[in-house]
């Protein structure tokens, strides 16, 4: 393999769970909620799909739906959807939705799987390219800025920059050619088999590791370096 090209969120960065997330937001605003109604609040928020990277909503309103499906495809597009789903859930100030939003963008709010820094850094020692190929409505560079990871990642290939989203195979274009690679000689990484699988539309080979907390997948990335050879 020339490359390998990783998703973001599920793949190589875990983000806080939505309890954690409403509890930082609730400390840093000064907002106080009982713990019972926080507690509740959270799993409502959960429910929702409200927090980017955590669990998809367990249903999309009907007047939400278009706006769900291409949310990815701008930095307006991405916010609009998820304060869309955030604001379903009552909260004691409504500027905590917004509040919420940013927080999830802070490097504070993402973990790096255990494995992910030796993969990365094998990869480089080896003189392969690494891509991060996201489905995202905002800029991750410093979440690898702060978790000391950017320096192995010669490439970001982000749909809200692109317009377009996975599987739409012309992500995956951009990101072989910035990386000078040959699809055929390129490994795509992710969690998510409808999105990350678009790659093998291009002939790149597919490889693909569960969307889990990172105390609960500490080597699910480690494979790839033996299918790289």
């Amino acid at each position: 393999m020339a490359a390998v090209l990783f998703d973001f969120s599920g793949t190589l960065f875990r983000v806080e769970s939505t309890e954690s997330w409403l509890r930082a937001v609730l400390k840093e605003t000064g907002v106080p909620l009982p713990e019972p109604r926080l507690a509740e609040t959270a799993r409502a928020l959960d429910a929702a799909g409200a927090l980017p990277g955590g669990a998809e909503p367990v249903e999309v309103p009907e007047e939400l739906a278009a706006a769900w499906a291409v949310r990815d495809e701008s930095a307006e597009l991405h916010r609009a959807a998820y304060t869309a789903l955030s604001r379903r859930v009552p909260l004691p100030d409504p500027a905590l939705h917004d509040a919420l939003y940013e927080r999830h963008m802070t490097p504070a709010a993402w973990t790096p799987y255990p494995d992910a820094a030796k993969v990365l850094r094998t990869l480089g020692e080896r003189g392969i390219g690494v891509g991060v190929v996201s489905n995202i409505g905002w800029d991750p560079r410093p979440v690898f800025r702060e978790h000391g990871l950017d320096t192995y990642v010669d490439a970001y290939v982000l749909s809200y920059e692109h317009g377009v989203q996975k599987p739409d195979p012309r992500l995956f274009t951009v990101a072989c050619e910035a990386l000078g690679a040959d699809p055929r000689q390129t490994l795509m990484v992710g969690d998510n088999r409808a999105a990350d699988g678009g790659a093998a539309a291009l002939g790149c080979g597919v490889h693909f590791v569960d969307h889990l907390p990172v105390d609960r997948r500490p080597d699910a990335l480690l494979p790839v370096l033996d299918l790289v050879g």
